[in-house]
């Protein structure tokens, strides 16, 4: 067995502070969506991919594809939000064995009503706080990592 290449003190802060800001921007914004609108962070995730689809619905796998969720977490969270009439789950016409998940007229109101607040949010903590150079910085980091966890899935 190898011996593990340990961080540095600069790697180390790095780290840390990603997982700092990681932390607390998931904290900040899951707290001002249940404040605010009465969804978590799922919920919004949800309802804003299914506001962006054709006629607000989605196949089942489809959802979860953009998610980056399993079957079974996708499936039990679909079921809370239908059992507080957000989204509705419809047996696919073109395939009897798929579902299509839909908003709802309640969920669609919430929604529009969450959207507006949470890109406020956004701004507030962290795009309005970024040069034009720090923002394209973040997007390059977000792609390099996002293309790593690609290839090593």
């Amino acid at each position: 067995m190898t011996e593990p290449r340990w961080l540095d003190e600069r790697e180390q802060q790095a780290w840390r502070s990603l997982m700092k800001m990681q932390d607390g921007l998931s904290e900040f914004i899951e707290r001002q969506l249940r404040n605010r609108c009465g969804l978590s962070g799922a919920d919004y995730q949800v309802l804003a991919h299914l506001s962006e689809a054709p006629e607000g619905r989605l196949r089942s796998f489809e959802l979860g594809r953009l998610l980056r969720w399993e079957k079974s977490r996708l499936s039990q969270h679909l079921g809370r939000m239908q059992n507080r009439g957000l989204v509705s789950r419809e047996r696919c016409l073109a395939d009897q064995r798929g579902a299509v998940v839909a908003i709802t007229p309640r969920g669609s109101d919430l929604i529009k009503v969450a959207a507006p607040q949470h890109v406020a949010d956004v701004r507030d903590v962290l795009i309005d706080h970024l040069t034009a150079t720090e923002m394209a910085m973040l997007v390059t980091i977000g792609d390099k990592v996002a293309e790593r966890l690609a290839a090593l899935e």
